[in-house]
């Protein structure tokens, strides 16, 4: 008798749980499946720019932006107590100038990777390894395709140094890699961890949303006492 008045128990405050959660789940799914109904790409209007032939930045009479280095951006920075830019060429090339001499700056080693992750991140002095990458083979919780050092802390976090732009691109702790992890489950791209519209996707969002606004429907549903006979 007192498990089945447990049972009971349990059975109600599974009802009012449902009643609790029910809308709040079918909130979430029909918004889940509104969002990957269209690429965010689309979404942004993207697709309704008309493609602009792209200009070169050039300063006429200036060594930074001229028309030996067609540059697509520049940006001015302060580096180890100077005034730095930092030109982006139109085929994605990186290169840093002094802006008072204009003379080109080389790019990072290690030991100058180890020393930005040392000044500039906590615990940045504990380093295990420091790695080069090429654009075109970048770890892949950097997916980036610039070259980069990557500095491997003790604790398990990456410090990512642009070889060319002489700072710090990404950091990536232990929990990011775990949170980036279950996003890639959460949309359900494992490769690349970026595409929140595709059909598995909006299968299982429908279908989720469908059981959703059942579950809820059979809230309604009216409950038929049990009769038992003595006999």
């Amino acid at each position: 008798m007192a498990r089945k008045r447990y049972m009971q128990r349990f059975a109600k405050w599974h009802i009012w749980l449902g009643w609790l959660v029910g809308f709040p789940i079918l909130m979430w799914m029909a918004t889940g499946l509104f969002m990957a109904a269209k690429p965010i790409e689309e979404v942004r209007g993207n697709h309704l720019r008309i493609a602009q032939e792209e200009q070169p930045l050039v300063l006429p009479g200036s060594a930074l932006a001229s028309e030996d280095f067609p540059i697509k951006e520049m940006r001015a920075v302060m580096q180890d107590g100077r005034a730095v830019a930092i030109l982006t060429g139109m085929d994605g090339s990186v290169r840093r100038v002094d802006m008072e001499s204009g003379a080109a700056l080389p790019a990072l080693t290690a030991n100058d990777a180890r020393r930005i992750a040392s000044e500039q991140i906590r615990g940045g002095d504990a380093v295990r390894s420091v790695t080069g990458f090429a654009a075109d083979d970048v770890p892949f919780d950097f997916r980036r395709a610039m070259p980069v050092w990557q500095v491997a802390l003790e604790d398990g976090t990456h410090v990512y140094v642009g070889r060319d732009s002489g700072q710090i691109e990404a950091v990536r702790t232990r929990w990011w890699r775990g949170f980036d992890f279950m996003w890639g489950l959460h949309i359900m791209d494992l490769q690349t961890r970026e595409k929140t519209s595709h059909p598995i996707l909006i299968i299982f969002a429908a279908l989720g949303l469908i059981g959703a606004l059942l579950g809820c429907i059979l809230m309604f549903r009216k409950r038929k006492a049990r009769v038992t006979s003595n006999g």
